[in-house]
């Protein structure tokens, strides 16, 4: 019999949004003629996790997944639908619900900025009630993990962004959650600290056989780590499935960007591969990945090169391409 840790049925969220047109004149007359625009944030999407699932929920800017995440941890009360987690009616906010979920924001914090990290875990130890025992076995394991033990006693505003990431999981982590939403836990880390970061994930997700859902604008992320996908856009559930089913198809690309350090001639650029943009001195372009370190050797040995960068399909675009039928090029 399959275990369900979340259940989410028909979910909607709409917010009715004022609307003023600019300036004095706009002003006066939302004084006597409101306008209202209603904004499907979540539109009517079903979707069920195991538990022990690692499933990555990917969209562009506005798509709804944070949105979606907060309904699902009950900061949000849903306009329409029906959601379980782990048993529980998440908006009730029950004790025994709460000590078992935990959401990380990435671009939120619950560090106390004055203070060292370890002050809010010995407070997160009192919110959530654990036993001196077993907050010390976890804590000892999560710092372990995170390699951050000398970080610990530092003033949290003294430490670097990946560092502070590293001491939020743990605050987030301390109570060992069943069920773990991450919304973007990876923005603004460098690509050392990103990959650190996906490790811990993944050998958590391992130990602990906790639910998590990943939100991230990052393929490298996703493609790391989670095998099941959801994609979101425009409040919609769009896809649910493999991963292998995306990348095999839409993300077989790479971009390249390069900035020449004296002018070259535009023409010969479509050697390389197909140019995406170009205006001197910034040229990108869009290569299969395979032949992607090729094209970089090639512009590297023959053409005068200032800076230049390697990175994945956008989420955007790939979305774009799967669901508008518009080429990435």
């Amino acid at each position: 019999m399959e275990t369900y840790a979340i259940n989410v049925s028909n979910l909607k969220k709409y917010y009715s949004v004022h609307k003023k047109e600019p300036g004095l004149i706009g002003s006066i007359g939302s004084l006597f003629n409101r306008k209202y625009e209603e904004i499907r944030a979540v539109d009517n999407i079903s979707f069920r996790i195991e538990e022990g699932e690692l499933v990555g929920f990917i969209g562009p800017n506005g798509a709804g997944k944070t949105t979606t995440l907060k309904c699902l941890s009950g900061l949000l009360y849903p306009t329409a639908g029906e959601v379980s987690v782990l048993g529980f009616n998440p908006w009730e906010r029950k004790h025994d619900f709460l000590k078992q979920i935990s959401l990380v924001m990435g671009q939120k914090n619950q560090l106390w900025w004055d203070l060292p990290a370890i002050e809010t875990f010995i407070l997160n130890r009192e919110i959530y009630e654990i036993p001196k025992e077993q907050y010390e076995e976890t804590l000892d394991e999560l710092v372990g993990l995170l390699e951050v033990k000398d970080i610990l006693r530092v003033q949290v505003r003294k430490l670097s962004l990946g560092q502070r990431m590293k001491c939020e999981l743990i605050a987030a982590l301390l109570h060992s959650p069943k069920v773990l939403f991450l919304d973007e836990p990876t923005i603004g880390l460098d690509v050392v600290s990103q990959k650190k970061m996906r490790d811990f994930i993944r050998e958590y997700n391992r130990r602990k056989k906790s639910t998590i859902i990943l939100t991230s604008h990052y393929m490298g992320d996703v493609k790391e780590l989670c095998s099941r996908v959801m994609i979101i856009d425009k409040g919609k559930l769009i896809f649910d499935g493999q991963l292998s089913e995306i990348t095999g198809r839409y993300a077989d690309h790479k971009i390249i960007t390069v900035i020449f350090s004296k002018e070259v001639d535009p023409k010969r650029l479509e050697e390389i591969g197909p140019v995406r943009d170009f205006s001197f001195p910034k040229a990108v372009f869009l290569v299969k990945r395979e032949v992607a370190s090729i094209a970089a050797a090639e512009l590297l040995q023959h053409y005068p090169i200032a800076d230049l960068n390697i990175e994945e399909v956008p989420i955007e675009d790939i979305v774009r391409e799967i669901f508008t039928g518009q080429d990435i090029a």
